[in-house]
């Protein structure tokens, strides 16, 4: 009886995805792939899943996957309203990063030797750029969408063997495909407080400049050696005689320059399951050198923004931007910051429990396909623990928000005795957001 409950409560939340399916056939077909991905079974290919489910073969599975016969986009569209209902709002995050499928051979759509996350060096695999809705922790994928490397784009008879749209075979950078992928975002009415990204993306003006002109807040990592201007920056008459154009009024410094004298100060921004998790910050008001380039690929002052240094327990230090408000506080930017390991999270979960990376087809529909089914899968297991927590009320198994920063004294130097519980105790938090055991769906 528990099992027929969850596949009619399952069949009444997946009621707007059918809706917008078109065809009786898919409408049947969208829920048995759906319950192949939360079914057992470590395998979540297509015969491993077809035999799970019962079927005699796996034929009409593929052929619901991959076929380019139907749009997909609505489906995407009430995704994204779905998990806007689920932890959309103006304390949310939009967490922007890729995740790496790592694959055999050259066939596969995509598939090139680039650096691979999962694997932690350059391997063959494809690489997903992936968006994020999170808030107070509890993670909602909305976009996986796949990077085509140089050697792809430049091939377009490869491309269009493996089904790639005229349209997607031109070279764009994962910034860009975030950026596009957060205005469809937009325009189905996703709404979050600030946008996330590590240096890969961060790194880049065009993406942060972006971000500025859809008048989003937003956090971003940055390499060390970022140019940056003290805020009292201004333009003065050039002294050289062939200059024509104003120049700066004081050379642009490296990122950790301009914090390695500051205090650093401990903060904690979140309780981990074995206790506060803490290390040391510094920020400075500055000036981004991402303007205009007046000499020797030096540019001019940028917008002013926050420059948060993070000096790990190990001895290792991170650089961020923030274009939140001058008056935000140091506790604040933390607790914005660190927001973003959540995304790290649900990767895990899409791929160990969901089987993002187990799709053995080919094709760009049949990949881009099969990753929609897992974020609707994700979805729906993150509506059963929402409304779990619902039932249960405030208590001791409240979802933690990830805005609990606290400060103690400045320091100079971490404390490097509490490294290692830290990193162990952030690892073991990152899965306690998500149910570690997947409902039975029969």
């Amino acid at each position: 009886m528990a099992g027929l409950r969850g596949a009619a409560d399952l069949d009444a939340w997946l009621a707007p995805f059918l809706e917008v399916m078109g065809r009786k056939t898919r409408r049947s077909w969208a829920p048995l792939y759906l319950r192949g991905l939360l079914g057992p079974g470590e395998r979540k290919s297509l015969q491993p899943m077809a035999a799970r489910l019962g079927l005699s073969g796996h034929d009409q599975l593929q052929h619901f996957i991959a076929s380019p016969a139907w749009d997909d986009a609505p489906l995407w569209r009430v995704l994204a309203e779905t998990a806007a209902r689920l932890v959309g709002g103006p304390d949310a995050v939009l967490v922007v990063d890729d995740t790496a499928l790592p694959k055999k051979g050259e066939l596969s759509v995509g598939v090139a030797r680039q650096y691979c996350g999962q694997l932690g060096k350059r391997a063959n695999c494809q690489a997903l750029v992936s968006l994020t809705l999170a808030r107070r922790e509890v993670p909602v994928p909305l976009a996986l969408r796949l990077f085509l490397p140089e050697e792809w784009t430049a091939n377009p008879a490869r491309c269009a063997h493996a089904g790639v749209p005229e349209a997607e075979v031109v070279a764009r950078s994962k910034g860009e495909i975030a950026l596009g992928e957060l205005d469809r975002l937009l325009a189905a009415g996703v709404r979050f407080g600030t946008v996330l990204a590590d240096a890969g993306y961060g790194a880049s003006a065009e993406f942060r400049h972006g971000l500025d002109r859809r008048g989003l807040r937003w956090a971003v990592g940055i390499p060390r050696n970022q140019k940056v201007y003290g805020t009292g920056v201004h333009l003065v008459a050039p002294t050289a005689r062939r200059a024509r154009k104003p120049v700066p009024s004081e050379e642009p410094r490296p990122a950790e320059e301009v914090l390695a004298g500051l205090p650093w100060r401990r903060v904690t921004w979140r309780q981990g399951t074995k206790g506060p998790l803490a290390i040391r910050f510094a920020a400075a008001r500055v000036r981004v050198a991402d303007g205009d380039i007046w000499a020797n690929n030096r540019h001019l002052p940028g917008a002013e923004v926050w420059l948060v240094g993070e000096w790990r327990p190990g001895g290792e230090r991170k650089y961020h931007l923030s274009n939140l408000p001058p008056r935000t506080s140091l506790r604040a930017l933390v607790a914005a910051i660190k927001a973003r390991w959540v995304c790290e999270q649900a990767h895990q979960q899409l791929k160990g429990e969901l089987g993002l990376g187990h799709f053995e087809g080919r094709s760009w529909t049949g990949l881009h396909r099969h990753a929609l089914m897992t974020c609707i899968a994700f979805a729906w297991l993150q509506h059963l623990r929402l409304a779990a927590h619902r039932r249960a009320g405030p208590g001791e198994n409240a979802t933690p928000s990830f805005g609990a920063a606290t400060i103690t004294k400045p320091a100079r130097y971490p404390a490097r005795r509490h490294g290692a519980a830290v990193r162990k105790s952030r690892r073991a938090s990152s899965m306690s957001a998500l149910p570690q055991t997947l409902p039975a769906i029969n």
